[in-house]
């Protein structure tokens, strides 16, 4: 297995076990999340939004991963209970990642938004956050503000070498 793989797969089997820490170590300092809610930037953002991802009841299926030197993309579902109605979320996802240095520089995950929204909110108000990037972005910034003060400083080192 390449070892850029074998860091995706750390990055999940982390997430699995609620280890927010050990999935932000994956990430270099300088690095970006993206997907249908977060523009994130730096190992504090992203830290940060893992914690809060990792303190529900999050559950991840991999489906497969791919990885060279520079990119890699893995297929993934997430299982989870969207805390905000109690419902039940089953998300197909495809990550996309860029590698600097044995980590993540660049993550990249794309999901059908409508079908989410419909799982994680139905009715009305999922049909509107489906369809708008501003609703998802602004509600879920809001959630991530508790989880900010506990991210991992920008400066603090991250492993540079493979899995040990």
């Amino acid at each position: 297995m390449h070892p850029n793989a074998a860091l995706i797969e750390r990055l999940y089997s982390s997430l699995n076990r609620h280890d927010a820490e050990a999935v932000a170590a994956c990430y270099d300092a300088n690095a970006s999340f993206h997907d249908i809610a977060f523009d994130l930037d730096g190992r504090d953002e992203i830290t940060a939004m893992w914690r809060m991802v990792a303190s529900g009841d999050i559950r991840v299926t991999v489906a497969a991963i791919r990885a060279d030197d520079n990119e890699g993309v893995a297929s993934t579902v997430d299982d989870y209970t969207f805390r905000d109605t109690g419902r039940h979320v089953r998300n197909p996802i495809e990550s996309r990642f860029r590698f600097r240095n044995g980590l993540i520089l660049e993550h990249d995950d794309r999901c059908d938004p409508s079908a989410w929204a419909a799982m994680a909110l139905g009715g009305v108000k999922g049909f509107i956050a489906g369809r708008f990037r501003f609703f998802r972005k602004r509600t879920a910034l809001k959630k991530l503000d508790p989880f900010r003060h506990l991210a991992v400083p920008a400066s603090a080192p991250g492993p540079r070498s493979k899995f040990g």
